[in-house]
């Protein structure tokens, strides 16, 4: 799959008011300062379709992207930043439980994971909570770049083992990086593939 034309949709933190679920729908989130933004900007070879900042918790909100015409690409609040107010962290939490458990047209929810730093707690919560509500899951890791072969090697060895232990199959997985664009194409190959098993189901 090629991304010819996206464009910003609408940002909403009200469940009710996103876009009607009428159209294919892939959410991207995790812990803030993953690179969600750049990740997206680089699927949608955009340099500002998402916006990206230093600033942990900058996404506050349910973004919807319209994707060539046929699908959506959501990006959702983070989780698991400090230096937002705990009415805050409520707040995004509630967003999120509302979004993921109730969005009826969601195809998959991409969980982003840091793929330098060890299987971090809050992630594995994440994902423990999806995946045990039924949640369609992927898992992106980002940043692969800063990592030699070996180094990277290593990590996904270790997230396998950890994550051995409460998956009967592990959710499929890519390796990113947002500078060297690698793993774009597996990526968008995977939400085509998603799409056409989704409609030739229906």
């Amino acid at each position: 799959m090629e991304i010819i034309n996206a464009s910003f949709v609408s940002s909403v933190a009200d469940l009710a008011k996103c876009p009607p679920p009428d159209k294919p729908e892939f959410a991207f989130i995790g812990r803030s300062n993953v690179g969600k933004s750049s990740l997206i900007n680089m699927l949608a070879n955009r340099k500002q379709l998402a916006k990206t900042s230093n600033t942990p918790g900058k996404t506050q909100t349910i973004n919807h992207f319209i994707i060539n015409e046929h699908w959506y690409l959501v990006d959702l609040p983070g989780y698991g930043y400090a230096s937002v107010s705990k009415t805050l962290k409520a707040g995004f939490g509630k967003i999120i439980d509302n979004y993921v458990l109730n969005r009826e047209n969601l195809d998959c929810l991409f969980v982003l994971l840091d793929a330098r730093l060890e299987p971090q707690k809050i992630d594995l919560s994440f994902l423990e909570w999806a995946g045990s509500a039924g949640v369609p899951i992927a898992l992106i890791f980002t940043k692969c770049d800063k990592l030699s072969a070996n180094e990277l090697a290593k990590s996904m060895k270790r997230y396998q083992q950890v994550l051995e232990k409460n998956w009967e199959e592990i959710p499929p997985n890519f390796m990113t990086s947002s500078e060297t664009r690698r793993g774009k194409e597996e990526v968008l190959n995977f939400i085509d593939e998603v799409i056409r098993n989704s409609q030739e189901n229906k």
